[in-house]
């Protein structure tokens, strides 16, 4: 029995954040201080770091379930399903449902089930739950999915990865530019003519590596707001992720008996320009071999970084044409892989 992703959804949010608007803010390092170079130097600096030019907020009356149930909508419609067919709902995110201009995450009910009362699904034997694992909790999603199938528990399953990370950054933190809004979506079935899931692997590394990323003070010493902002050590980050995502990727290739020459394309968490390409580049130096052009499709550069929703928008954008000079064929092997907090890695080899 194959088991593959059937169809595909996005949601793109409207609004457009450049990096020169962020020219006035008063960014601030971890001890409260203000920083020797205009924020001209910053930004610039900043994009070449990330690759990142603008990137996508969601609109003030939509939640992280809104634009969750958006892209799901479209990966149903895409698969040619009907939604009451759906054994179970997993919706991957880190934060919850943050109303524009508050600071509270609203996680009950689930995210999952909100999407399911959005999706008007009567089904009371299609579950509903939320996935927690950082960034890469979309691909690990997936991974429950296929084992949902591969045991007879279910038939199909959708797997949405959203989240509106605008609503919990800190405007003095210059780690603010990175993040990004979004969700995307993938239905997942047992198909003789889609695709394939030919192996998996999930890594959680908690000694020591656990608080890179984290819930944090805001940067401004002086305020008396009790709010709590997305935070994280970078530098910490790009060395365990350039260190131990190659051999997660490697471990998973080897697993599935794919030659690393058949491969076509690696879908990676769209974290960090630089950082990505440093992966992919030590991946292949792990069988001595050079990064292939074109290898690494990316849409950081316009999205920015909007953790569980990167991959599944990418994978949705390439397969429909819209990232220029990239695109997928049937039967082609695909690498997902992803990195975030837990420390978490996880990766699965596709053939399309």
């Amino acid at each position: 029995m194959k088991i593959g992703i059937t169809g595909t959804g996005c949601y793109i949010p409207s609004v457009i954040t450049t990096n020169k608007d962020f020219e006035e803010s008063k960014f601030l390092d971890n001890e409260g201080a203000s920083f020797r170079h205009p924020n001209t130097v910053i930004i610039e600096k900043f994009k070449a770091i990330t690759g990142i030019a603008e990137r996508r907020y969601a609109k003030k009356e939509l939640n992280t379930s809104d634009l969750g149930f958006l892209a799901a909508d479209s990966a149903i419609k895409d698969a040619g399903i009907d939604p009451e067919t759906l054994d179970y709902i997993i919706f991957a995110h880190n934060f919850g449902d943050i109303p524009y201009g508050t600071c509270q995450a609203d996680t009950v009910p689930s995210l999952a089930t909100r999407v399911k009362h959005l999706l008007k699904i009567k089904n009371t034997k299609c579950v509903a739950y939320d996935m927690l694992f950082g960034c890469p909790g979309w691909i690990e999603g997936v991974i429950q999915a296929q084992a949902f199938i591969k045991s007879g528990l279910a038939k199909k399953c959708l797997v949405i990865g959203g989240e509106t990370l605008s609503r919990v950054v800190d405007p003095h933190d210059r780690d603010s530019m990175i993040y990004s809004d979004g969700a995307g979506a993938a239905i997942i079935e047992a198909t003789d003519t889609d695709g394939e899931i030919l192996a998996h692997g999930s890594e959680t590394h908690a000694n020591g590596e656990a608080y890179f990323l984290f819930f944090g003070d805001s940067y401004d010493k002086n305020t008396d707001e009790d709010k709590r902002f997305i935070k994280m050590y970078g530098r910490k980050i790009y060395e365990f992720a350039i260190t131990h995502v190659p051999k997660a990727m490697k471990a998973c290739l080897d697993e599935s008996g794919i030659p690393i020459a058949d491969v076509k394309k690696i879908f990676i968490h769209q974290a960090n320009e630089k950082m990505d390409e440093a992966i992919v580049k030590r991946f292949y130096n792990l069988y001595d071999l050079e990064m292939p052009d074109k290898i690494m499709p990316m849409n950081i550069q316009k999205m920015g970084n909007s953790s569980v929703a990167t991959i599944p928008t990418l994978y949705h954008m390439v397969k429909n044409g819209k990232i220029e000079n990239q695109s997928i064929e049937k039967g082609d092997v695909v690498i997902f892989a992803s990195v975030g907090a837990g420390m978490n890695i996880n990766a699965f080899v596709y053939r399309c």
